[in-house]
C-alpha cells in the first residue's frame, strides 16, 4: 500500500476572500436586523418582523460562517485533522441548514396565529423598512457572491505526480461546492424572498384592505426556507457522511485502472473539501505494477487530491 508525501490542505479556492467578504455582510446584517424588528413591532407588522428576526439569525448564521472559514484557515496544518479541515464548511453549512429550517417553522406560526386573529398595520411606515430590507438583502448576496461562481482550483500545492491535461479529469457539480459559502448566500437570498412577500402583502393590505395578506406572505415565504434548508441539509448531510460525492468519476476511476486488463477491486471516493476528493483504491493485477503506476494513471483527475492505493498481485 501506498500514499504519496503531500500538504493536507484542502481548502476551497479563494478561501480567505469568502472570509473576509463574510464579515462585512455581518455587520450590514445586523445594523438592518435592527432596523426590521424595531419597526416591525413599531407599526404592527408580522411579516416584517419575522423579516427581521430572519435577518437576526443571518448575524449568528454568517457568524458561524466566517469563525468556519477562520478556524479552517488556521488549523490547516494541523496534524490532528487526519484528512485537514476542507469539511468544517460543511459541518457549518449543515448547522446553518437546521437554523434556517427551525426559522421557516417559527415564522409559518406566527403568520398562521396572524391569519387567526389579525392585527392592525401601519402600512405606510412598515412599507419603506420592507423596501431598505430587501435593498440591504440584496447587496449582502452581491457582497458574498462576489467571483466564487466556480471553485474549480487548489488552494494547495501536492505532489501527486498530477499531470495537467485537459478533458474529463474534474469532478463535477456537488464535489465543487463551498457550502459554507452557498449556505450564507441562502440565509440573504430567503431573506430576500420573505422582503418581496413582505412588500406585496403589505401593498395589497393597503390597497385593498386585505390584512390577510400579510401574514400569507409570511406562509409563502416559511414554505420557501424550508425547501432551500432541505435541500441544504441534504447535500451537507451527504458529505459529512462521506458519501460517493461523483459517481460518474468513480466509473472513470474504475474504467482507467481496468482498461489494461487489472480489476479494481475496492474504491472508496469522499469529498476532503471544496474541489478536492479523497480516494482509496485496492487493485488486483497479473502484472509487476507498483502503486506509483496506478498514481500515474490517475494523474489527469485534477480533483483527487489524495490517493491511496493497494496493489494485489495474483
Amino acid at each position: 500500500m501506498s500514499t504519496a508525501s503531500h500538504s493536507h490542505v484542502f481548502l476551497g479556492e479563494g478561501h480567505d476572500k469568502k472570509e473576509r467578504r463574510t464579515w462585512a455582510v455581518i455587520a450590514l446584517c445586523t445594523v438592518m436586523m435592527v432596523a426590521e424588528i424595531v419597526g416591525g413591532l413599531l407599526f404592527g407588522s408580522i411579516a416584517l418582523v419575522a423579516d427581521g428576526l430572519h435577518m437576526s439569525t443571518h448575524a449568528s448564521a454568517l457568524l458561524l460562517a466566517a469563525l468556519a472559514y477562520r478556524y479552517a484557515r488556521r488549523h490547516a496544518d494541523d496534524p490532528r485533522f487526519s484528512f485537514g479541515t476542507g469539511k468544517l464548511g460543511d459541518l457549518a453549512g449543515f448547522s446553518s441548514a437546521i437554523v434556517l429550517a427551525m426559522i421557516a417553522v417559527l415564522i409559518g406560526y406566527e403568520a398562521v396565529s396572524r391569519l387567526i386573529a389579525p392585527v392592525p398595520i401601519s402600512f405606510n411606515e412598515a412599507i419603506p423598512i420592507a423596501v431598505l430590507g430587501l435593498i440591504v438583502n440584496i447587496v449582502s448576496a452581491l457582497l458574498l457572491s462576489g467571483g466564487s461562481g466556480h471553485d474549480h482550483g487548489h488552494s494547495h500545492d501536492h505532489a501527486h505526480g498530477h499531470s495537467h491535461a485537459h478533458g474529463d479529469g474534474h469532478a463535477h457539480g456537488k464535489a465543487h461546492r463551498d457550502n459554507n459559502m452557498r449556505a450564507a448566500i441562502i440565509h440573504v437570498l430567503a431573506d430576500a424572498v420573505v422582503s418581496v412577500l413582505v412588500i406585496a402583502g403589505l401593498v395589497l393590505g393597503r390597497t385593498f384592505g386585505w390584512l390577510f395578506m400579510d401574514p400569507v406572505a409570511g406562509i409563502l415565504g416559511a414554505a420557501v426556507i424550508a425547501s432551500w434548508s432541505y435541500g441544504l441539509i441534504r447535500d451537507t448531510g451527504a458529505i459529512l457522511l462521506d458519501m460517493n460525492p461523483d459517481r460518474g468519476m468513480a466509473e472513470k476511476v474504475r474504467a482507467t485502472i481496468e482498461r489494461d486488463g487489472d480489476r479494481l477491486e475496492d474504491l472508496h471516493l469522499w469529498r476532503l473539501g471544496p474541489g478536492h476528493l479523497g480516494a482509496i483504491l485496492s487493485v488486483v493485477t497479473t502484472k509487476p505494477r507498483d502503486a506509483g503506476h496506478y498514481r500515474r494513471l490517475l494523474g489527469h483527475f485534477h480533483n483527487l487530491s489524495h490517493v491511496t492505493v493497494e496493489v494485489q498481485q495474483t
